[in-house]
């Protein structure tokens, strides 16, 4: 049972991030209809940008905690912010002289911005992982410790650990969900967006700025994303520029799994996605872990392709 719910704290801690960053894939199909496949190379430039600013604030890597809760404070809201500005950037440089294009110029052009902030980072950073500062306290609490005696005579020790860090993310996480979800239904912009995701010609009748909505809605999702990848990095140590390539693959996954346009069903995939992962790597082989995303896109888009949450779309012919 301890293992059980040991692998589901985990799951949750995964998804989290998971989650955070799927919500910048279903907001922008939502509003503009496209897989923005560079968004997860975003949350990349959030922790490589957070680690620049990390050494500004004096946190050094290692095994020790160097840093300080204020550092955090600073680096997430400041990366997010940079971040904010970079999905804007590529919006309006890379996609917008493209609103009118096929679709395919559009998908092949946000793989072309994909390889190029990859690869961009790893020319100008170089491609060896750098180690992440410890910006929160590594504290551990350790409940319902048990010795279990198997027949062979070997003792098995199981106990349930609870890192302070997986709940500073899924708190994290949690209040920027929230501040999401009051952004989209609470206020003036978010009814604009749900208007924009509507109907683009629609919203321009009403006298909104589709163009301007699109642009805070990539700005948006682009700061999840940044925070995604400083949460991410703190939680394994590291940052190097491929680092957004396999969550943001899962994260697509989880937004797809959850219904893409729906936001809540982004969150909801995300959490499962990586309770699922867990689950595989604690019962199975930590082998799979990485395939099980990819197994739930293949059986979602069998049996379910709108998502758990999703609305089948009807086409006239």
């Amino acid at each position: 049972m301890a293992t059980f719910v040991q692998q589901l704290i985990n799951g949750v801690a995964w998804g989290s991030v998971y989650a955070l960053i799927a919500l910048g894939y279903t907001m922008v199909y939502g509003v503009l209809r496209m897989i923005n496949f560079a968004h997860g190379d975003v949350v990349m430039v959030g922790a490589m940008f957070g680690l620049w600013l990390a050494g500004l604030c004096g946190a050094v890597a290692g095994p020790e905690f160097t840093g300080s809760f204020t550092a955090f404070l600073i680096v997430l809201p400041v990366s997010m912010a940079f971040c904010a500005l970079v999905g804007i950037a590529i919006e309006q440089l890379a996609y917008r002289p493209l609103r009118r294009s096929p679709r395919i110029a559009v998908l092949i052009t946000a793989i072309g911005v994909s390889f190029l902030l990859e690869y961009g980072g790893q020319a100008v950073l170089g491609a060896t992982p750098r180690a992440f500062p410890r910006l929160v306290g590594g504290t551990t609490w350790t409940f319902f410790e048990q010795t279990t005696v198997l027949e062979d005579g070997s003792m098995h020790f199981s106990s349930l650990v609870i890192s302070s860090i997986d709940l500073i993310i899924v708190s994290v996480s949690l209040a920027l969900m929230l501040a999401l979800q009051f952004i989209v239904f609470g206020t003036k912009i978010g009814k604009a967006m749900r208007a924009v995701a509507f109907s683009h010609d629609a919203a321009r009748l009403m006298g909104i700025n589709v163009d301007r909505i699109i642009t805070f809605t990539f700005g948006l999702g682009s700061a999840l994303a940044a925070a995604a990848g400083v949460l991410l990095a703190i939680k394994v140590q590291s940052a190097e520029p491929l680092m957004g390539l396999m969550p943001g693959l899962k994260a697509f996954v989880a937004a797809v799994l959850g219904g893409i346009g729906n936001i809540p069903g982004a969150v909801v995939g995300g959490l499962v996605l990586g309770v699922a992962e867990t689950m595989v790597a604690g019962y199975l082989s930590s082998t799979y872990k990485d395939a099980i995303a990819f197994v739930v896109l293949i059986l979602i888009l069998l049996f379910k392709p709108s998502g758990l949450f999703g609305t089948p779309q009807v086409e006239k012919v």
